[in-house]
């Protein structure tokens, strides 16, 4: 799959969420995605980052945006995840790493002078017409979810 570009069309997908359902991008053509990539369920950075997106939901929804959030874990753990922080989006599970290497986010990775393939925390927003219109690589969590608010500001 060939890795995705600033304004062009983000391919369609369809996946596994932490509740059991099935999700496809195309169910969401009236809404703006913010699809967004992280390491692993319930770690530190990971539960900041999803407990955010959380806490800001409601400005979210107001901006015509869903938010959905990627990792390799499995639904199951999504799921424990989801109930845990009561999260208020979906988590879709990648377990094949299909949807993190079309987006780029599988990379080789090092931690304590050992290297893994791992996911590089990054955000995307894709635009009612299904092309990407904003992406964040190497995210900090800190700030992040303000920086996807303005973001959708300047989109509507």
């Amino acid at each position: 799959m060939a890795q995705i570009t600033l304004g062009k069309k983000v391919p369609a997908f369809t996946a596994t969420a932490g509740d059991g359902s099935t999700v496809k991008l195309s169910a969401f053509k009236d809404k703006l995605v913010v699809l967004y990539f992280y390491p692993k369920d319930d770690t530190s950075g990971c539960t900041k980052e999803a407990c955010d997106f959380r806490d800001n939901m409601e400005r979210i929804t107001a901006s015509g945006a869903v938010v959905i959030g990627v990792s390799p874990d499995s639904t199951k753990s999504h799921g424990k995840f989801t109930d845990k922080y009561n999260l208020n989006f979906l988590l879709i599970s990648d377990e094949s790493h299909e949807l993190c290497e079309a987006f780029g986010v599988w990379v080789e990775k090092s931690m304590y002078g050992r290297k893994y393939m791992g996911v590089e925390r990054s955000t995307f927003l894709i635009g009612h017409d299904g092309k990407l219109l904003r992406e964040w690589r190497k995210v900090s969590v800190t700030g992040h979810v303000e920086e996807v608010l303005l973001a959708l500001g300047e989109v509507q």
